[in-house]
């Protein structure tokens, strides 16, 4: 890894690694090159990147911290203002840099995805996306299948939260880093589609490989749970109409989030034609 890029990285690691997050850099080019012109982010190919994602631990050092802070505005999802908040911390610790943030659920106004999340983990090297072309000989005829990414340490029990760009900072010397392959054998990955796709509700496709830390019980019953019964859930009270003053970082999060992209969700594509089916929270 390039020196500045190796500095930049642990800058931003040490502002959201504590609160369960990971980061990982690639080239914008590397992303647009697995997409159609439609889906590409508009910047240089050089151009500097770091994907964003959660970890099980996110749960309960950042998210819990921050719903017993902040007073929420619904209906806007609070595991969202959450992770707006913590990218925005980043933002306000590198004031030199211009940086732009895109979350995964994020849309342009066609509701077309502004960043496929899924395609950008497997280009950064964080998480192998499988997808039907990776089963030789599949045995779905004409269902549609959508793929899915698993993360080495964590299996499926991760989120992607988004990206962060940095206009301007162009990194061509940067050497991509392939995603591990952790789900090799056919049947594991027919095994991995098929659970993904028509048993998600039972969350053990995120046991594709085995994990070294899974969401909780308080964690799954939350995003098992209705959003209007989370809060309760939780022994917190309902958000009020408008966000507290407890942080001025708080005010870094103007916006509305809208429909989710990322593989606990079921919306990031390397093939952006079709739809991938609803799934329980992140």
């Amino acid at each position: 890894m390039e020196p500045p890029v190796a500095e930049l990285k642990q800058k931003i690691e040490d502002v959201l690694c504590p609160f369960g997050f990971e980061v990982y850099p690639f080239q914008v080019e590397w992303y647009n090159a697995l997409l159609p012109p439609a889906f590409h982010l508009p910047l240089p190919g050089p151009t500097l990147a770091f994907l964003v994602l959660s970890t099980p631990a996110m749960f309960d050092r950042a998210l819990k911290p921050f719903l017993q802070d902040c007073r929420l505005q619904p209906p806007t999802d609070p595991v969202d203002q959450c992770v707006a908040y913590h990218l925005g911390r980043v933002r306000k610790s590198l004031p030199e840099l211009q940086i732009e943030v895109i979350a995964d659920y994020e849309v342009h106004p066609n509701r077309r995805p502004k960043i496929l999340a899924q395609t950008a983990a497997h280009v950064a090297g964080a998480a192998y996306y499988y997808q039907r072309k990776d089963v030789e000989a599949d045995p779905w005829g004409s269902q549609h299948i959508s793929g899915v990414c698993i993360h080495p340490q964590f299996g499926g029990w991760f989120a992607i939260r988004g990206v962060i760009l940095l206009p301007g900072m162009e990194v061509p010397g940067l050497a991509a880093r392939k995603p591990p392959d952790c789900v090799p054998s056919r049947a594991d990955r027919i095994a991995l589609l098929e659970g993904f796709n028509f048993h998600w509700r039972d969350w053990t496709y995120r046991d594709a490989v085995t994990p070294q830390e899974r969401y909780s019980e308080e964690q799954k019953a939350y995003f098992s749970t209705p959003p209007a019964q989370r809060f309760a859930l939780l022994g917190l009270t309902q958000p009020l109409e408008k966000p507290s003053s407890a942080s001025p970082e708080f005010s870094l999060m103007t916006h509305t989030p809208k429909e989710p992209q990322n593989p606990s969700r079921a919306k990031g594509w390397l093939s952006p034609q079709v739809s991938p089916p609803a799934s329980p929270g992140p």
